[in-house]
């Protein structure tokens, strides 16, 4: 049997384990003040926002707990299992190189870099459910491998503050999508945080990431529409592309908590992978 984890970096709610086949999600820990919680776990969304929004708190994140991960994993193996753990990008948070040293030596454990974050993760793990019980562990990781490379994240921040101040975005780009009237587009590219673009207004931005994923998505894979906090703006961008790309969304995700620490409340986008 093959076995497939993710980080809490997919924003992959616990609700939805059963629906993705997800065997067990890496809880990553949130900061907020003095309080410290592990995503999706002991935190909910009043509690959350409240913090960020009104008390102007900056919520930080770390490294999941790894002796937690040791036990699920350790289990699995033993039991004669294969075991396929997905991160989100080693770019931009440690799991990756942690897990990697911690099964560096388990040649039943592939921990595998997926240089993407949220919905890119959820569209891997989509399709790993389609031929997990035909093919290979080793023909899946491969497959993960090649696919990675064509996700596009495609969002706009309310502000850049929290993905700056997080470390996730250079103080030139922040500088630069900082402008008075100017809207940056943020993705994930060379498997960092990078300013994809601006746009003047948000109107106008929107219309131009719409124009933009209609020409470059791949209607054989699935979409993703994502938000933090509050979804106005995600449907106004929704509504301004056609039902090509509509009817391949499948989820309105509002984004996990260790992901929401760095974009701040009303960051709204789509994730989908680019034609070849």
């Amino acid at each position: 049997m093959i076995r497939l984890i993710v980080d809490s970096g997919a924003s992959i709610k616990p609700e939805e384990k059963e629906e993705y086949k997800i065997d067990h999600i890496i809880p990553i820990r949130v900061m907020l003040g003095d309080d410290d919680y592990l995503d999706g776990v002991n935190l909910d969304n009043d509690v959350f926002y409240d913090r960020i929004i009104n008390d102007k708190i900056m919520p930080k994140t770390s490294l999941p707990p790894l002796v937690d991960v040791e036990d699920v994993v350790t289990e699995y193996t033993n039991a004669g299992d294969d075991v396929i753990i997905i991160t989100m990008a080693s770019g931009i948070s440690g799991t990756y190189n942690a897990l990697r040293l911690t099964f560096e030596d388990n040649p039943k454990v592939h921990v595998v870099d997926s240089i993407t974050a949220v919905g890119g993760i959820r569209i891997l793990v989509n399709e790993v459910n389609k031929v997990r019980d035909t093919m290979s562990v080793e023909d899946i990781v491969k497959m993960l491998n090649e696919l990675k490379e064509r996700v596009v994240i495609y969002a706009i921040p309310e502000t850049l503050t929290y993905l700056h101040r997080g470390g996730r975005l250079s103080k030139v780009e922040y500088l630069l999508g900082s402008v008075i009237g100017i809207k940056p587009i943020i993705g994930i590219a060379e498997n960092k945080v990078r300013m994809l673009g601006k746009g003047i207004g948000l109107v106008r931005t929107m219309k131009k990431i719409s124009e933009d994923v209609m020409k470059d998505f791949d209607p054989a894979y699935p979409v993703v529409a994502e938000y933090t906090y509050r979804d106005d703006n995600l449907e106004k961008l929704i509504k301004k592309t056609d039902e090509s790309f509509t009817n391949n969304i499948i989820a309105h995700d509002n984004l996990s908590y260790a992901i929401a620490a760095h974009w701040g409340p009303n960051a709204f986008g789509f994730v989908y992978i680019k034609k070849a």
